[in-house]
């Protein structure tokens, strides 16, 4: 890792990343406006954004002074493995200026034959730091010893073969945190202050918040039902 990608990476230190995200189906997707979404997040205090595609991650770049972690999310029919699956995605990533390139980080068949180690050896050639996105402690191990620069919990619930539950796996971070010599990053089904506490606590060396911050749709979901309910209830009663 060069001095510039590690110089970013200690940036990070002890901050909140905040995921700006849209799939096409959903309302808010489009540059422009994740852009927009970049530059609200700035202002709360975000110290880095995370970015789903090349054409996000270059508009948010010139939308905010952040650095950018990007991914690129692509299905495959020949692989489970979605988040910057194969050298393609990487290589779009690098060209877009992408100052940490996120990727799937279990050895779980990618598409087209393309191998973990070969994502890493490229990035560790390139000025991109690499992130890891892990669902349990030994590929968090296995991760670091082929050079990734840091490691997030991010899949954890999302294999097959990892703890499924509904908040974040914060025994996995605790755990990671006191084994591994590199960065750890907190991230998946974090949805309040006081579980970003609790995670940097535990020995995270920065936390990712992305649904709870970004996602309209999911916040408003909530307070729906709230109202939704005393409608329900007072309906029955008359």
């Amino acid at each position: 890792m060069g001095t510039l990608s590690k110089n970013i990476l200690e940036s990070l230190h002890l901050g909140l990343i905040v995921s700006c995200q849209a799939l096409p189906d959903e309302p808010l997707h489009g540059p422009e406006i994740m852009a927009r979404m970049a530059v609200a997040a700035a202002e709360g205090g975000a110290i880095a954004i995370r970015a789903n595609g090349a054409a996000d991650v270059r508009a948010i770049k010139q939308a905010v002074a952040l650095p950018v972690i990007g991914i690129v999310k692509r299905n495959y029919p020949d692989s489970d493995v979605y988040i910057t699956p194969t050298l393609r995605e990487t290589e779009e990533l690098l060209e877009a200026g992408a100052d940490i390139i996120a990727f799937d980080g279990t050895r779980q068949t990618r598409p087209g034959n393309c191998t973990l180690e070969q994502i890493i050896d490229l990035l560790t050639a390139s000025p991109a730091a690499s992130m890891a996105d892990i669902s349990t402690l030994e590929e968090a191990l296995y991760a670091e010893s082929l050079g990734v620069s840091c490691v997030s919990t991010t899949l954890s619930g999302y294999t097959p073969y990892s703890r499924q539950q509904e908040g974040p796996n914060l025994e996995l971070l605790e755990q990671a945190a006191q084994r591994l010599k590199i960065p750890v990053i907190a991230e998946g089904r974090i949805s309040q202050p006081a579980e970003v506490e609790a995670a940097l606590d535990l020995g995270a060396y920065a936390v990712v918040v992305g649904s709870a911050i970004t996602r309209p749709q999911l916040i408003t979901r909530p307070f729906a039902a709230a109202a939704r309910k005393v409608r329900m209830n007072r309906n029955g009663n008359e």
